[in-house]
């Protein structure tokens, strides 16, 4: 189960990969499509959306491009640095934050705060009197809540 091939990766890479880097380009999708299903949802390969595809390929283009992971390089003394805001992911196929939040949204699991109006079983909405503000000098007490049934 792969959401992407090996040539799909190929044609988003500015270099020919030789025998070793398509072996390790073979694995960083298989690893990108495994995490695009547990974050995600295991779709089916052809009727996964497009934009898991996407995802998959980008995450190994960003692996396959700086497979160390280093943030910083330096040629004059030949230093190298890896930056901990990848954590440890440093040098891996992995899928950023935002990416994870959309893969969790094409498979319908997307996170936020919701309500939902609870009524007791076989209970009848009744019209709330309470509420109405009076008004001086007008024949209509003005509402305090959204609607007649109450606030909510």
């Amino acid at each position: 189960m792969g959401y992407a091939t090996l040539d799909d990766l190929k044609e988003r890479l500015d270099w020919t990969l030789d025998g070793d880097e398509e072996r390790i380009a073979l694995s960083a999708l298989e690893d990108a499509s495994d995490l695009a299903a547990h974050y995600g949802r295991d779709w089916p390969s052809d009727a996964a959306p497009r934009t898991v595809r996407t995802l998959v390929l980008r995450a190994c283009k960003r692996y396959m491009s700086n497979p160390e992971g280093y943030v910083q390089s330096r040629a004059g003394d030949e230093s190298l640095g890896w930056s901990d805001a990848a954590g440890e992911n440093a040098g891996t196929v992995f899928f950023t934050g935002e990416e994870i939040k959309l893969l969790a949204t094409l498979a319908g699991r997307a996170t936020g705060l919701y309500s939902a109006g609870v009524t007791a079983w076989r209970s009848v909405r009744r019209p709330v009197t309470a509420g109405l503000v009076p008004v001086e000098n007008a024949g209509k007490p003005f509402p305090l809540f959204a609607d007649e049934w109450g606030p909510g």
